[in-house]
C-alpha cells in the first residue's frame, strides 16, 4: 500500500497569514490588517519602496519566522496526519533560515518527514521530485500551477490576497479542520 505524501507550504498555510503584519506595522508605522492585503505582494498594500521593503525583510526574516504563530488546529491536524501520511514541508524560505525553521517546528512540536526550503515560490519541481499526492498552499498562482502541472489536488487556504478564480482541482478551505475533512474523505479509500 502506498502511503499518501503531502506537500505543505509553511508561511500563511501552517503559520497564520497575519504573521508578518505586526512586524510591518511596527517597522513602517502603519496599521495593516489582513483584509487590507488584496495581493500576495505586500508592497501593494501600503506606500513603501520595494527595495526598502525587501532590505527590511531580509534583515528581519529570522525574527519573523521565529515568532510566527501557528494556524488554529494546524498542530492537531498535522499530528494526526503524521500517523497516516508522509508530511513534506516545501517552502519558499531560503536555506539561510533552516535553523530558525527547524527550531520553530521543534517549539511547535510538529513532526515531519522532510523540510525543504527552496528559496523560490516555484515549488513544482520540488513537489514532483518528492512525488506528493496533494499540496497545501496560500499563494494563488502557486496553487493553480502545482495543480495544473502535476495534476494533483491543491488545497488553497482562503485569504483576502488569493481570491482570484481557481480551477476545479484547487480546493478552497478556510481552516485546517476543513482541510482535514476534505483529506479524510478523499484519501480514506487509500487506507482501506
Amino acid at each position: 500500500m502506498v502511503i499518501a505524501r503531502f506537500g505543505i507550504d509553511i508561511d500563511g498555510t501552517v503559520t497564520c497569514p497575519t504573521s508578518l503584519l505586526p512586524h510591518i506595522n511596527n517597522a513602517f508605522n502603519c496599521n495593516l490588517q489582513l483584509d487590507d492585503i488584496k495581493e500576495y505582494d505586500l508592497t501593494k498594500a501600503f506606500p513603501v519602496d520595494e527595495k526598502e521593503f525587501y532590505d527590511w525583510f531580509k534583515k528581519t526574516e529570522s525574527i519573523i519566522y521565529a515568532s510566527s504563530p501557528i494556524q488554529p488546529d494546524a498542530h492537531a491536524v498535522l499530528s494526526a496526519w503524521k500517523e497516516k501520511y508522509e508530511l513534506y514541508f516545501i517552502s519558499a524560505r531560503g536555506e539561510n533560515v533552516m535553523d530558525v525553521t527547524l527550531n520553530w517546528f521543534k517549539e511547535q512540536e510538529l513532526l515531519y518527514d522532510h523540510i525543504e526550503l527552496i528559496g523560490t515560490h516555484n515549488k513544482i519541481e520540488t513537489a514532483r521530485k518528492h512525488g506528493v499526492h496533494a499540496f497545501f498552499e496560500d499563494k494563488h498562482d502557486n496553487a493553480v500551477a502545482i495543480h495544473e502541472e502535476l495534476d494533483i489536488p491543491v488545497l488553497l487556504f482562503n485569504t483576502p490576497y488569493n481570491q482570484q478564480p481557481a480551477p476545479k482541482g484547487v480546493i478552497r478551505v478556510n481552516n485546517w479542520i476543513e482541510a482535514n475533512n476534505w483529506i479524510e474523505k478523499e484519501f480514506a479509500l487509500q487506507r482501506t
